[in-house]
């Protein structure tokens, strides 16, 4: 039997997916489990994943129409059996996506833009639940798999090396950080639609460390992310102390989850990298609430504390949903709401925590 795990959208939705993976090879212990993924932070997430026979990785939305369609006429030779769209994966472009590979047997969620081209996509479906983690949304396709649940608990799964592991611990001690309690920061967020406009403003983390820097001097504050976040990351080590503010030189996601291990606290907006600090278990996540949180995105298994947003006010849904759309509001509305979390709301959780 051959099985792709179709998970193109966020980094932090391929986390999403790893338990369903491990049930999978739990099931269908001598099958062919492929994945396909479109970011290389989600390949690099999927590394060494010992229930996976291969990963694949396309960029499909920066690649040729021409490009994409033969990278994906090369997954249809492999004559799959079964494909899941693992939750969230809201755009028709993924279902069309699974109708090119055409797997016998094509499992997805029915998304609030669900239209009768979902039929001739997708030939198995079953209804989101917003009341649901996102891991347990794609845990319930087990059923349209003909599988079921046999594992005692869920978790996210990354599998680092020793080396990766033993890395961090030489760069923190090359920067002479090593012994010091540290809180990892991601000022970033995802890129696409319109989902950088639920930042938190960079002059609130500028002021939020100039308090930390007060109140708790022996703390380490490490800025992780990637180039995207090269800018922001330039401004921040500009303008405060290099001897508590530092930004990460990392090379990879998996260099990244080796450096919040030794985090004592994590600090974002619903990101990638607040799932990645979960899966770490970094003791103390600190989340800020935007306008795309739900509860198909909170961390996993792992107790966080969040920072409510006084101008969202429990209109989440009203402001975004799994139906290919971006956030509701104009950007001057949406750069409002997230700088309605002030800073004292956010100094006062992690003093508290810290």
């Amino acid at each position: 039997m051959n099985i792709l795990v179709i998970s193109l959208a966020g980094i932090g939705d391929t986390l999403f997916a790893t338990p369903l993976i491990h049930e999978l090879r739990a099931n269908f212990p001598a099958a062919r489990l492929d994945a396909l993924v479109l970011w290389p932070g989600a390949r690099d997430l999927l590394e060494g994943n010992p229930h996976l026979n291969t990963v694949y990785q396309k960029n499909l939305l920066r690649a040729g129409k021409a490009e994409a369609l033969r990278f994906l006429w090369h997954l249809r030779r492999q004559g799959y059996d079964l494909s899941l769209n693992t939750h969230p994966q809201s755009r028709v472009h993924y279902r069309a996506v699974a109708r090119v590979i055409n797997a016998r047997v094509r499992i997805s969620h029915q998304y609030d833009n669900a239209c009768a081209l979902d039929r001739l996509l997708v030939n198995r479906t079953l209804p989101q639940d917003y009341t649901r983690h996102a891991i347990e949304n794609n845990l319930a396709l087990l059923e349209a798999a003909g599988a079921r649940r046999t594992l005692p608990r869920h978790e996210y799964e990354v599998f680092l090396t020793a080396a990766e592991t033993q890395w961090a611990g030489d760069y923190l001690a090359r920067h002479q950080w090593a012994g010091r309690t540290l809180l990892g920061v991601h000022v970033g967020s995802g890129g696409t639609k319109n989902l950088p406009l639920r930042r938190w403003p960079l002059d609130h983390y500028l002021a939020l460390f100039q308090e930390l820097r007060q109140s708790h001097p022996e703390l380490g504050i490490l800025l992780l992310g990637g180039p995207e976040e090269a800018q922001p990351h330039q401004r921040l080590a500009a303008q405060t102390c290099h001897e508590q503010v530092r930004v990460a030189q990392t090379g990879s996601l998996r260099q990244a989850a080796a450096l919040l291990q030794r985090c004592a606290a994590f600090l974002s907006v619903d990101t990638a990298l607040m799932h990645l600090a979960a899966a770490m278990k970094v003791p103390r996540l600190v989340v800020i609430e935007t306008p795309t949180w739900n509860k198909p995105i909170e961390p996993y298994g792992h107790p966080f504390t969040l920072i409510p947003n006084p101008a969202v006010a429990g209109r989440n849904l009203d402001y975004y949903r799994y139906d290919g759309r971006g956030i509701r509001g104009s950007p001057a509305e949406l750069l409002r709401c997230m700088s309605a979390v002030s800073v004292p709301a956010v100094a006062q959780a992690l003093r508290r925590l810290l």
